[in-house]
């Protein structure tokens, strides 16, 4: 007899598998998961912005360019 050990998948992992498969399955991304993952980021970059953390993804962009 075997038990199935693996425990169920959390909302965010739900939604985190969902998007990766929206970005590199072409499946279609269901409107209240968009809509989950978008609150998520804002209360993320808030928390950011809160601890003065600034990502400005034009400075990356440049600094990945000057390794070159």
């Amino acid at each position: 007899m075997s038990m199935d050990t693996t425990k169920p998948l959390t909302q965010e992992e739900s939604d985190h598998r969902a998007m990766l498969d929206h970005a590199f399955k072409g499946k279609t991304a269901e409107p209240d998961v968009v809509q989950r993952v978008r609150e998520r980021a804002d209360r993320i970059r808030e928390e950011l912005r809160a601890k003065g953390v600034r990502i400005n993804a034009l400075d990356l962009i440049r600094e990945s360019r000057d390794d070159l």
